[in-house]
C-alpha cells in the first residue's frame, strides 16, 4: 500500500528523518488518502520532542502556540502543518482537554489515545502503514469504532460523540455496537462542549449523505443540544397529506435537499413547531396552523444558542417562514414573496418547498410541485422584466414627497413602503403620476 504524500508534506517529512528522527503523516489524512479522497489537511507526527522540532525548524516559519502540548505548526509555501511529539495524554478534567501530557517515544502509545481505529493509522514511505488498533479492517469495513474502551474516549473528549456520528453521516461508517452504547451513555456531556465546536460537527454531520440515518438512529444524543426537537419525536399527523410523524417528516425533508449547511439547517428545524401548533378536529384529523412562525421563533432561539452567524439565522428564519406558502398560480403572490425574500432566498424557498413535498404522502404531490414549478417560472419572468420589487425600483422618492408637503421625518419612508405594497399588489401602476396621486390621499388621510 502507498499512499502519494504532496511535496510540501513529504519534505517536512524528510527534513525530520533526515536528523534521525521519526516521521509519519498521521490521522485523518490517513484515512481519507485509503477512503480515496483528498486529505484537506497533512498532520506529521514525530518522537522529536518540542525543543528538537524548534531546532529542526528554525530556518522555517512557525507557530509555536501548541508547543506545550508537542504541536508545532511549521508554515511552507502558505500551506500550514502541524507537526507533533509523540504523546500520552493526562486527566480530561473539562472532557475536552487534557491538563497536562507525558511526551514518548513510542508511535503505538501515540496512536492508542486516538479517538476511533480509523484515525489511530500512521504512514510514512520507508515503512509503510502502522496500523495497530485495526484501522484498515474497520475502514474496508466501513465501521467506526473507539481505540479502546469506548466509554473512556468519550469522557475524555465528549465532541468525540460528535464527531463519530458526523464520520458515520459523512463516510456512511456504521457505528459498532459497544461504540454506539457508549455515545448513549455519555451524551450528556455534550452540555459542557463549547456552542461552537456542536454547531460546526452538527452541520457536518446534517450535509453527510447519511444524515438521515444518524437522524433516526440516534435521534436521541441529538436532543441533548436541541432538546426542542424531542417533541417531534413519533409525534403523529393525521393528515392525507402526511404519511409519516413530525420527526420523520424532517429527517426525510433534511435528505432530499442539497447538502448545503443553511438549508439542512433550515429542514431540520422548519417544522420544529409543529407539536406546539398542533389541534384536532371532531374527525381525529390534525391541524397545524400558524407553525411556520412558532417553529421560526424556536429557531431562532435554537440558532442563536449555537451562535450561527446573524446572516446564516435570518436567512434560515425567513425561510421557515415561507416555507408554507401556497403558490397557487398568482403572480401578485410571487411578486410578493420575490419582494420579501430576493431574488437569491427566493431561489432558496423552491427548493425548501420541493423537499418538504418529497418528504410527504403522495396526495396531490405532482399538483404541489406542479404549483413550485409555476411559481418559479413566474419568478423568472418578474426578474426578467425587472418589475418594481424594492424601494429603489419606485418612479418617485423621498424628494418627491417632499416636493408635495410631507415633513421630514418618519412618514415619509413609511409612505414609499405603502407606494411600494401598492406597485407589488397591482393596485397601482409604477408611474410617478399614480404614485402622487395616491400620496396625496395617504398625506390627507393622515391630517
Amino acid at each position: 500500500m502507498i499512499i502519494d504524500i504532496p511535496a510540501n508534506a513529504k519534505m517536512i517529512m524528510e527534513t525530520l528523518t533526515a536528523q534521525g528522527f521519526e516521521a509519519y503523516a498521521v490521522g485523518g489524512c490517513v484515512r481519507n488518502a485509503l477512503l480515496g479522497l483528498t486529505p484537506h489537511d497533512w498532520d506529521i507526527c514525530t518522537n522529536a520532542k518540542p525543543a528538537q522540532l524548534q531546532q529542526v525548524f528554525a530556518g522555517f516559519r512557525t507557530h509555536a502556540f501548541g508547543l506545550k502540548h508537542g504541536t508545532l505548526a511549521v508554515t511552507v509555501d502558505g500551506e500550514t502543518f502541524e507537526i507533533t511529539t509523540y504523546r500520552i495524554d493526562g486527566v480530561y478534567a473539562d472532557h475536552r482537554h487534557p491538563e497536562q501530557v507525558t511526551f514518548t517515544d513510542d508511535l503505538t502509545l501515540d496512536l492508542s489515545r486516538r479517538d476511533f481505529t480509523v484515525n489511530a493509522m500512521a504512514y510514512n514511505d520507508g515503512v509503510g502503514a502502522m496500523d495497530p488498533f485495526g484501522g484498515m479492517r474497520d475502514l474496508q469495513d466501513r465501521v467506526l469504532r473507539c481505540v479502546g474502551v469506548p466509554e473512556n474516549r468519550f469522557r475524555e473528549d465528549a465532541l468525540r460523540i460528535l464527531r463519530g456520528l458526523r464520520f458515520a453521516a459523512v463516510y456512511g461508517f456504521r457505528i459498532e455496537p459497544e461504540t454506539a452504547a457508549a455515545i448513549r451513555r455519555c451524551a450528556r456531556l455534550l452540555q459542557t462542549i463549547a456552542a461552537e465546536r456542536v454547531r460546526e460537527e452538527l452541520l457536518g454531520m446534517l450535509c453527510g449523505a447519511q444524515a438521515a440515518a444518524v437522524l433516526t438512529e440516534f435521534r436521541d444524543v441529538l436532543a441533548v443540544v436541541l432538546p426542542e426537537v424531542t417533541a417531534c419525536f413519533d409525534f403523529p399527523q393525521h393528515t392525507p397529506h402526511h404519511c409519516y410523524d413530525v420527526w420523520e417528516h424532517i429527517v426525510h425533508s433534511v435528505a432530499a435537499i442539497d447538502s448545503d449547511p443553511l438549508l439542512r439547517m433550515t429542514m431540520l428545524l422548519h417544522d420544529v413547531g409543529k407539536p406546539r401548533a398542533c389541534t384536532v378536529d371532531r374527525d381525529g384529523r390534525t391541524h397545524f396552523k400558524g407553525h411556520p412562525q412558532i417553529s421560526a421563533d424556536m429557531a431562532e432561539t435554537i440558532l442563536h444558542r449555537l451562535r450561527v452567524s446573524n446572516a446564516f439565522a435570518q436567512t434560515c428564519l425567513r425561510l421557515i417562514l415561507f416555507h408554507d406558502v401556497r403558490f397557487n398560480g398568482s403572480q401578485r403572490l410571487v411578486r410578493r414573496v420575490l419582494a420579501q425574500l430576493g431574488e437569491e432566498n427566493m431561489s432558496r424557498l423552491f427548493a425548501v418547498q420541493r423537499a418538504d413535498v418529497a418528504a410527504q404522502s403522495d396526495y396531490f404531490r405532482s399538483e404541489k410541485l406542479a404549483a413550485i414549478d409555476v411559481a418559479e417560472q413566474q419568478a423568472t419572468q418578474i426578474l426578467a422584466e425587472q418589475q418594481c420589487l424594492h424601494l429603489r425600483d419606485l418612479a418617485i422618492s423621498g424628494s418627491d414627497l417632499l416636493e408635495i408637503g410631507y415633513p421630514e421625518n418618519s412618514t415619509i419612508g413609511k409612505t414609499l413602503h405603502q407606494l411600494l405594497d401598492a406597485v407589488v399588489d397591482e393596485q397601482i401602476p409604477n408611474d410617478k403620476q399614480a404614485l402622487l396621486q395616491l400620496a396625496r390621499k395617504l398625506k390627507n388621510s393622515m391630517e
